[in-house]
């Protein structure tokens, strides 16, 4: 299906890695979301020139109205602005349209972090049937992110020149950072890919590790790794607002949180390019938090 005003979409696209040196996560999220609204905006029938604030909050209206929350609003507001901010600078859009677009203030670190809990994710793993192929497969993929805490594109980019067998370490290409990060190859997560491998992986000119289980066999996408997680979890009744692959991010850190790790490790563990990204996880240390409540002030109190 074309896309409304593709043209513009891919020229935004091309200068914001060239330009401003975005990073493929960053571009991938910004080119979805622009793209949903100009697929909402081309049937109005009129041009890019013509996009009015109204427009915009009226697209807004629409996206709350199927259930977007606060933050989704805001990251799509912050998308906008960046492609018309861009737009009055090429000249096809009004000048000033990227400032009255607003969208509604998120305070930082008011949500917690949104994961099932170990247990949940222990269920997850011990429903999973060694013999049945997609299972074999999915296993080595649940592993990744629920014991590296690995994002949706990191797993869809993992190459099979990203396992050093020799040394047992895995190199990841970390989303958010310009060099791979590497891991120690846990023995399970070996073994689990090891079996993938031999046994499931079909022999394609694909480099990519983890690929689809029919013909013509081609690299997992970050949305079929979404719906695959998201198809194990459901069932399960696991109670979390979301149950995507990110859900299992999530758990990964509150495990180490409770295992006692400071958030310096953690951050490096999730590939955190800042602390302040991990200072949220310590709102789920609850042990932590009443020890602190439990203090004893003396004379102070």
């Amino acid at each position: 299906m074309q896309i409304p005003f593709g043209s513009r979409l891919l020229e935004y696209c091309d200068w914001a890695k060239q330009q401003r040196g975005l990073t493929d996560s960053s571009i991938y999220y910004f080119r979805g979301t622009i793209r949903r609204f100009l697929r909402w905006y081309g049937p109005i029938g009129r041009e890019l020139s013509s996009v009015h604030a109204s427009d915009i909050d009226a697209y807004l209206a629409f996206g709350s109205g199927r259930g977007w929350a606060r933050v989704t609003i805001h990251n799509v507001v912050a998308a906008l602005r960046a492609f018309f901010r861009y737009g009055a600078q090429e000249g096809w859009c009004r000048r000033h349209l990227a400032e009255t677009v607003q969208g509604p203030r998120i305070y930082a670190q008011e949500r917690l972090p949104a994961g099932p809990t170990w247990a949940d994710v222990e269920r997850l793993f011990a429903g999973l049937d060694v013999n049945r192929s997609t299972d074999v497969r999915d296993r080595a993929i649940l592993m990744l992110f629920a014991i590296y805490g690995l994002r949706e594109c990191e797993v869809a980019k993992l190459r099979l020149d990203d396992i050093d067998w020799e040394h047992d370490q895995l190199r990841i290409p970390r989303a958010k950072r310009r060099e791979a990060q590497v891991y120690p190859l846990l023995p399970s997560v070996g073994r689990a890919l090891t079996d993938y491998l031999l046994s499931v992986r079909r022999s394609t000119s694909h480099r990519e590790i983890f690929l689809t289980l029919v013909s013509p066999y081609c690299p997992l996408s970050r949305s079929g790794l979404y719906d695959m997680v998201a198809a194990r979890l459901k069932p399960l009744n696991v109670q979390c607002a979301h149950h995507g692959p990110h859900s299992l991010r999530h758990a990964c850190a509150a495990r180490l949180v409770a295992q006692g790790l400071s958030l310096k490790e953690i951050g490096d563990h999730l590939g955190h390019r800042s602390t302040s990204a991990t200072r949220v996880y310590a709102k789920v240390d609850l042990l932590g938090l009443r020890e602190v409540a439990a203090f004893d002030l003396g004379e102070l109190s």
